[in-house]
């Protein structure tokens, strides 16, 4: 199919076809002081050199030069250059959808790998090629546990990024899913006696997070031990998915929803992500998205065909098991490529999240004044400092000297106090930007200090 601007003889044969003299005659039942006679008061065309200039000056007025030490859902890891030549091809980049297995074997293929290796990664027999990001992936899997019990409720820990709950509680108000929150003890970790008082006879789900919002690991197994004598589903929500590396897959879930963008997608203002969610084989049937499969042709060799999509524009709406209508294939390939090139050093690279966010730790807790929140439990890439002064003040202070520090807790856990904050570190952070953070830390506290 071509697509081509119509020569005016063409024009002109189609509007002596409907029988019209001009194609003004085709807005003529538009009211003349409505219609634009003149030309469009916008700038004249650029030339293509004027264009790439412009570009420069834009590009020119973001930040440059500053150390982050954000995280929150959001994690800058090393992108192997490998993903953008692979992934920009022009087989993949333009690609649309898998339905044709014909003509679309490479992304099916991809997207077969991609779900193979979050079962690995998870302990999970299936996953699904995919959802658009952690929070839809959370909030789809507590209407799947909906689905499979046959119940109507869900408890949440705290403890869970306060945007995927905030996402949920949208879904959970239009699906009539009530849904009441859990609080955490001074480790950091979901308080279990609570959680057990919380679940009650209609409760389809408990969803849980970890490495949770402050960084914190929690203790799956009795959990899980919790939620399943009270017979409903356990959901693990991951958004730091690097953790898997190093720290063991929450195998006693029987929903896992993972957000993939630290594997290879840069941090880009809100995007793009990639969610999935993994789930025992016995839930097939409920998974939302698709899946892809691997089969033989009629001559016996290996080939992929979509096997499960259950989305609402295939099926009538009123089967379907969820309302997302597309994919995230191509960032999904961005994380296959990532495993890939990774294997077993993604085990490596944990340890050095790992390393790098305890160095961190311990060199801004050092500082007077600061101290460490959740004690006592282990952590992963990120954790809850108390400042010396608040997490505001601090934070303006620090982007003084070209340092973003942490995020201040405080509009979602006004418990903590306006002093705490929440801060990463992963493989790309330095040493020397580590050192000058605890530098300007210090230096802020001394002014404290003499000002008092």
């Amino acid at each position: 199919m071509r697509y081509l601007p119509k020569s005016p003889a063409e024009r002109a044969a189609m509007l002596q076809e409907i029988g019209v003299d001009s194609i003004d005659d085709l807005f003529s039942t538009v009211p003349a002081e409505f219609r634009v006679t003149g030309d469009l008061d916008i700038p004249r065309q650029h030339s293509e050199h004027e264009v790439v200039e412009a570009f420069k000056a834009f590009a020119a007025e973001n930040a440059t030069g500053y150390s982050s030490f954000l995280g929150a859902g959001a994690y800058r890891h090393y992108r192997p250059v490998l993903i953008d030549v692979l992934s920009q091809r022009g087989e993949f980049l333009t690609s649309y959808t898998p339905y044709q297995p014909e003509i679309a074997q490479g992304t099916l293929q991809a997207l077969f790998e991609f779900q193979s290796m979050i079962c690995e990664l998870t302990g999970m027999d299936i996953a699904n090629a995919s959802m658009y990001d952690g929070s839809t992936g959370a909030a789809e899997a507590v209407m799947m546990a909906v689905r499979v019990t046959g119940r109507n409720g869900a408890v949440i820990a705290r403890t869970v990024h306060p945007e995927y709950r905030e996402v949920l509680g949208t879904y959970a108000q239009h699906q009539g899913i009530p849904t009441a929150e859990v609080d955490f003890l001074k480790n950091g970790r979901v308080d279990l006696d609570k959680l057990d008082a919380a679940i009650t006879s209609d409760t389809a789900c408990v969803l849980i997070q970890s490495p949770n919002f402050f960084g914190t690991i929690e203790d799956v197994k009795p959990i899980a031990e919790v939620v399943h004598a009270k017979g409903a589903l356990l959901i693990v929500s991951i958004a730091e998915a690097v953790s898997l590396g190093i720290v063991k897959p929450p195998v006693e879930a029987d929903i896992v929803s993972l957000e993939s963008q630290s594997f290879g997608v840069a941090v880009g203002y809100g995007g793009p992500y990639c969610g999935v969610i993994a789930a025992k084989e016995k839930f097939l049937r409920q998974m939302p998205g698709r899946l892809c499969g691997q089969t033989v042709d009629k001559e016996g060799r290996r080939g992929f065909v979509l096997t499960l999509s259950t989305r609402e524009q295939h099926i009538r709406r009123e089967k379907a098991t969820s309302n997302i209508c597309t994919n995230q294939s191509l960032v999904a390939l961005m994380v296959t490529i990532f495993l890939t090139v990774y294997g077993k050093g993604l085990r490596d690279l944990a340890e050095q999240n790992l390393a790098k966010a305890h160095f961190t730790a311990e060199s801004l807790a050092g500082v007077e004044g600061a101290s460490l929140l959740f004690e006592g439990a282990p952590r992963f890439n990120e954790f809850v400092l108390k400042t010396p002064s608040t997490a505001a003040e601090m934070s303006a202070a620090l982007l003084d000297e070209k340092i973003i520090g942490g995020l201040r807790l405080a509009q979602w856990y006004p418990e903590l106090g306006e002093n705490a904050s929440l801060w990463c570190a992963t493989e790309l952070t330095t040493r020397a930007q580590i050192d000058a953070a605890t530098v300007a830390m210090a230096a802020v506290r001394e002014q404290e200090l003499v000002n008092a």
